[in-house]
């Protein structure tokens, strides 16, 4: 008979929407025990009702890491606060799951990534599209099409309300295009597995409920080694138009599949968590033409029987942090894609901020 193995005891640290989606997914779970919940105002005592009101609740991050001694440390709070509170957690002897991005600044997730290496300690970053088969498929089916790849994607927010709060305190430390940009980024390098050489990008400054010198709307295109191309747009405020805001599709010489999402994509759905990364069906679009320029296949529409929700996103992602620790896995390349997707987007956000094209080699 084989012992049980022991829970990992997890300090859950910010209660917005992905900070609950992760507790949520470790209360349900077997393999953790959450040891407590940390933020600053009253997020943490909302999410605790929740999930039965029985958790210990700290306002003092550096409080709830000496006081529970975690196994594990989930991060979900706003960027500027990433990188000290995951080196923390390191040098504790902790294991993280640190939502996107790893830090605010690329040599920031560098000292993450190195801490990690040092404490050998896992760190998984929340790519939460490398854990929905939809977009898996849709990425293998990009590699049918040919080279080079167009790909084209954008993901507007016409936020209000409480979706307002939380976009206006992200962009104190970032812009849309790089909190939200290196999801897409890090689809488009596995999408074309070749080196992104050339970034440019525009952005706008709608509103003066943000900070001066930062923008709310932004888009960046992206040349790689092999020819491929791409460009990403996002918009956050309540000014945005819900007009084409979920275009996820990617073209190559021998056809395009794209992404049908009629509900996700429809309106007042913009700012929608849940339905960010619905997918619903994929068209695949056959270009092979006949002598008389006329189509020789009818387009190919896949009804994806898989389809997660958000929070079942969020379990799965936590699943693949509990198998990492687990089963000791290697996530070199992962630490390293999360901080190349991020240097990346940061060349965009430089390429707007000085209007010049920004060379990655």
């Amino acid at each position: 008979m084989t012992s049980k193995i022991k829970s990992l005891r997890v300090l859950v640290v910010g209660c917005g929407n992905m900070g609950t989606s992760h507790a949520t997914a470790y209360h349900t779970m077997d393999g953790f025990q959450i040891c407590g919940i940390v933020s600053t105002g009253k997020s943490k005592d909302v999410l605790n009702d929740k999930l039965g009101g029985s958790y210990e609740l700290f306002s003092s991050y550096d409080e709830a890491l000496e006081k529970t001694q975690p196994d594990a440390v989930c991060i979900s709070t706003y960027p500027d606060t990433h990188e000290s509170f995951a080196i923390k957690a390191f040098e504790k002897g902790c294991h993280v799951f640190i939502e996107k991005p790893v830090a605010d600044s690329v040599e920031g997730a560098e000292r993450v990534v190195r801490a990690a290496t040092k404490a050998k300690k896992k760190l998984v970053v929340g790519y939460i599209l490398r854990h929905h088969p939809s977009w898996e498929r849709f990425i293998h089916l990009s590699r049918e099409l040919g080279k080079p790849l167009v790909m084209r994607m954008n993901l507007n927010q016409q936020s209000h309300g409480y979706m307002w709060d939380v976009h206006r305190n992200l962009m104190k430390s970032l812009s849309p295009i790089v909190d939200c940009g290196v999801h897409y980024i890090d689809v488009m390098c596995q999408m074309t597995r070749s080196k992104p050489v050339q970034v440019s990008a525009i952005g706008a400054r709608l509103t003066d409920d943000i900070p001066v010198g930062n923008y709310n709307y932004g888009q960046l295109q992206i040349r790689f080694e092999d020819g491929s191309v791409g460009w990403y747009e996002a918009g956050w405020g309540p000014m945005i138009s819900e007009t084409a805001f979920f275009v996820k599709d990617v073209i190559g010489p021998k056809g395009c599949v794209s992404i049908v999402a009629k509900d996700a994509g429809g309106s007042g759905k913009s700012d929608s968590v849940d339905s960010h990364s619905k997918t619903e069906s994929l068209r695949f679009h056959h270009a092979e033409l006949d002598k008389n320029n006329e189509f020789v296949k009818k387009d190919t529409l896949i009804n994806l029987q898989d389809e997660p929700d958000h929070q079942e996103l969020c379990n799965r992602e936590q699943r693949y942090f509990l198998k990492a620790i687990q089963e000791n896995i290697d996530l070199t390349d992962h630490m390293q894609d999360a901080v190349n997707s991020l240097r990346i987007a940061f060349a965009c956000d430089e390429s707007v901020r000085t209007g010049k094209v920004v060379s990655l080699l």
